[in-house]
């Protein structure tokens, strides 16, 4: 990597905007804009150039509390299969589902999420490029695989089982005492960015034949403000830390496009989601910003907003 740009040790450096090429009046601005927008309500940011702390502002929330990042942990577990694909651990994300986890379509009639949701027959074909786009259409009748853009959180937990047990981390006979995808995240990702992230698993309350153990048992993280924007800053460098390809680039730069399925398949306001991140690739995030940004997104305002061109014509 260039030597403009720096990766943090133990804690992030910080450095006054202007001491960097940035306008120190716009980053206030910015600031301003923020607190007017959010009234009252609690938050905290961090602003990452060229590797330095630019801006760090909270309120309500100290930075060093570990918060759960809810569905931001779907651009985590986008980088997680790109790594597995790397590692050879699967063969690639055009594979079928059930070739690393036949069990998704151990869900019958009465034992899906709610009336109407079970393992249709169809479901055999979606493959994991499909669950991690969320177009699987995985346990709805009216959505075949590749043709509607539905978030969908459980199909997202059969990714990560497939991941899981390409890895020999899941057991859906015993949910509880897999491992699952946490140590993953703590071994290819975490300990290479020097992020000390809090793990959890577990799985929704539904009725009493509900296959929790096959459609169920999620993973996240839980993370402090600096260590989120760890994670930004290896999104902002294609995957890259300090020279080390965490994520492959070639992965990175096909995640954060729109989907192939949702180009050819769903109306222009829903191409804006790639791989687990959000993508501004057709302007539909943010209409005046630069068309290469791309975020992860997770309920409750919990973003990691990578703009990389911005530190790549800096250099």
């Amino acid at each position: 990597m260039s030597n403009n740009r720096i990766f943090p040790k133990t804690d992030w450096q910080q450095t006054a905007p202007n001491d960097i090429g940035m306008d120190s009046a716009k980053i206030a601005a910015a600031k301003n804009h923020l607190e007017e927008q959010l009234a009252d309500a609690a938050y905290r940011v961090a602003i990452v150039y060229k590797g330095h702390l630019v801006a760090e502002w909270s309120r309500g929330i100290d930075s060093n509390d570990k918060i759960h990042i809810a569905s931001a942990n779907k651009s985590l577990l986008s980088s997680t299969l790109g790594i597995a694909i790397t590692e050879g651990k699967i063969r690639s994300a055009d594979a079928l589902a059930t070739d690393y986890y036949p069990e998704l379509m151990h869900v019958t009639e009465g034992e899906g999420p709610k009336d109407g949701r079970w393992a249709f027959a169809a479901n055999r074909d979606i493959t994991l490029r499909q669950l991690i786009c969320n177009v699987s259409g995985y346990m709805k009748p009216d959505e075949a695989p590749g043709q509607v853009f539905n978030y969908q959180t459980n199909g997202m937990c059969i990714l990560s089982h497939a991941i899981e047990k390409a890895y020999g981390l899941y057991d859906s006979n015993d949910p509880e005492g897999s491992a699952k995808i946490s140590p993953i995240y703590k071994e290819k990702i975490a300990d290479a960015i020097g992020a000390n992230w809090d793990y959890s698993s577990g799985s929704q309350n539904m009725h009493a034949k509900a296959k929790l153990h096959i459609f169920g048992w999620g993973s996240a993280i839980r993370t402090s403000l600096g260590d989120m924007a760890r994670i930004g800053w290896l999104w902002c460098n294609w995957g890259n830390w300090d020279g080390r390809q965490v994520i492959a680039e070639e992965w990175m730069r096909e995640v954060t496009r729109v989907a192939p399925d949702i180009l050819a398949n769903n109306p222009e306001e829903t191409w804006r989601y790639g791989h687990g991140f959000w993508t501004n690739e057709h302007g539909k995030l943010w209409p005046d910003l630069p068309r290469e940004g791309f975020t992860s997104w997770g309920a409750g305002g919990h973003y990691a907003i990578a703009f990389p061109a911005a530190i790549l014509s800096s250099q």
